[in-house]
């Protein structure tokens, strides 16, 4: 945990959220179970490893010095998750969290929660990616595939999209989405669909053509997408689905599959698509091999 507790007391806390240590790239070693991330007004500890109660105490203390150094007259929040397969044990430490927790990012505001579940509403690391966007979609139509709970779609509305067409097998991620379009003061201009997207082609044929389209698939979820077997059924249908000169954002987050393996998978299953560039990750997310981190790859329709 050395890394760890010298990175601590120089961090600070600024008014978006965003991830403050990030232990898993590999470049703190003996510290790569370790992440610290700010959810304004909430601290949110994970380790992907068991913490012996002594370990666990010596990292909280840190935080806490830390916290009554710069914020003495607030209190502080801190949520502790362990997780490691698919177990997750979340626990609230100190403090309390919002009963509806608000963060913002960029200008847009987006709901979450940090006391159920492994993912909390908001992919941190995706921010370079939501910016990316935000800049460029102005009078485009925006086809948001496995779209969570639509961050690209309110990102691309802030920033002049005519229409974002967002689809999801999650219902319940999509209700999220739509509270996000609200809380930003979106009423208009994105469609919702809850349905499998390989069974649904037809449906997004006829809404199309798309100027942009976002595929953030999951990299290794049973019974919704797994990348080495259906990132090539995606990439098949994507080239009919967008406009001339229409643009793709492929998106993969194994750690175990580099760029390599969905470059070759376009050149295999979807030609008419060209390389243009990869979106740069936030700093924090710095990893020792940049092939295991996530890939953000942009592609334009020749």
């Amino acid at each position: 945990m050395k890394g760890f507790l010298q990175i601590v007391p120089n961090l600070t806390f600024g008014d978006d959220v965003c991830r403050l240590f990030h232990g898993r790239g590999g470049l703190y070693v003996g510290d790569e179970h370790l992440c610290l991330d700010w959810y304004k007004p909430v601290l949110l500890l994970t380790s992907f490893k068991m913490l012996e109660s002594d370990q666990l105490n010596e990292l909280v203390a840190a935080i806490v010095s830390l916290w009554q150094q710069q914020r003495p007259t607030e209190t502080l929040n801190l949520v502790y998750q362990y997780r490691h397969g698919g177990q997750t044990l979340s626990e609230l430490l100190h403090g309390e969290v919002p009963e509806q927790h608000i963060v913002t990012e960029n200008g847009a505001r987006f709901l979450v929660h940090l006391l159920r579940g492994q993912n909390h509403g908001l992919f941190l690391d995706m921010a370079n990616g939501r910016a990316w966007v935000k800049q460029h979609t102005k009078h485009k139509k925006v086809l948001n595939l496995f779209a969570y709970t639509c961050g690209f779609s309110v990102v691309a509305l802030q920033g002049g999209a005519d229409e974002v067409v967002n689809m999801d097998m999650s219902k319940g991620a999509l209700s999220i989405g739509k509270q996000n379009h609200v809380l930003n003061d979106l009423p208009a201009g994105a469609r919702y669909l809850g349905h499998d997207i390989f069974k649904s082609w037809g449906k997004l044929t006829k809404l199309g053509p798309y100027d942009l389209i976002v595929a953030d698939p999951p990299s290794n979820q049973r019974g919704s997408f797994v990348a080495t077997k259906d990132y090539e059924r995606l990439l098949k249908r994507l080239p009919d689905l967008l406009a001339p000169q229409g643009e793709v954002l492929l998106c993969l987050n194994a750690p175990e599959l580099g760029c390599d393996f969905l470059m070759q998978q376009v050149v295999n299953t979807a030609p008419q698509l060209t390389y243009v560039e990869r979106i740069v990750n936030p700093s924090v997310f710095g990893d020792i091999d940049e092939q295991k981190s996530l890939k953000v790859l942009r592609y334009r329709l020749n």
